[in-house]
């Protein structure tokens, strides 16, 4: 799945949150989307899930305009991961993972399979589909959330923040997990972090918003020895040491 913004702009009241973006994020591609808060990261993702829209420009989707009434389609074919994995309290591991499936009409027998499938693809004992999201630890419920992201097999996978909140040690083994996954899925997948080692090891490309606007977009060694702007060379001395992949 191919993405691309034409001359996009967003504006909450007076504040203008991206403005006059053009990007585009090819099939197959892993890009992560860096800045410090309030650069326009997470707008981006909405806009490309629908749950925000531009005030100006365009967003394509496969070469093919995004328009509301597309939004619920679109959203059926593509991942998302938010921080702290979003997942419905009430509902177990296994309900969790069967909303979208059920809604599309799957049998219980291939809700299950596809579970299973999935626990061990990210290390998830499948005992625990039968547990509560507060039975779960913090990088359980993680683990759980890229799961549902994954259930429908989607082309593409949008990851807001996903290992914010977790303690360093489980964050070390997700992000391990993860770039197998990446590696291993062939999915177009877009992660938003602030954590510049973070994105150096999850992603071959790296684009570095600020202020709404791309300031650099390259690989980890551009922005670390080829930096566009003295904002980027602050950015990158912010952060600790890049893990190699």
């Amino acid at each position: 799945m191919q993405f691309r913004f034409e001359q996009v702009s967003k504006r909450f009241g007076a504040t203008v949150i991206l403005e006059r973006l053009t990007l585009q994020f090819d099939t197959g591609s892993v890009s992560a989307i860096l800045g410090s808060s309030g650069s326009g990261k997470s707008t981006l993702l909405r806009l490309l899930l629908g749950l925000e829209w531009p005030d100006e420009g365009r967003i394509s989707i496969d070469g093919i305009a995004l328009q509301p009434h597309l939004r619920l389609e679109v959203r059926r074919h593509i991942g998302y991961v938010i921080q702290e994995g979003g997942l419905f309290p009430h509902l177990t591991a296994l309900g969790n993972l069967a909303l979208l499936p059920r809604y599309l009409g799957w049998p219980v027998s291939r809700i299950e399979a596809r579970a299973r499938e999935l626990a061990e693809l990210v290390q998830l004992p499948a005992t625990l589909l039968a547990r509560y999201p507060n039975e779960l630890s913090g990088g359980q419920r993680q683990r759980l959330a890229v799961m549902r992201a994954l259930m429908t097999d989607p082309p593409a996978l949008l990851l807001d923040e996903p290992l914010g909140a977790l303690d360093p040690l489980v964050r070390y083994e997700l992000q391990e997990r993860l770039a197998g996954l990446f590696r291993s899925l062939a999915k177009t997948v877009i992660l938003v972090t602030h954590d510049l080692p973070e994105a150096a090891f999850l992603a071959n490309r790296l684009v570095l918003l600020h202020e709404g606007r791309i300031l650099q977009d390259g690989s980890a060694e551009d922005l670390r020895e080829r930096p566009a702007a003295p904002f980027v060379s602050r950015f990158v001395a912010a952060q600790r040491e890049m893990r190699s992949r």
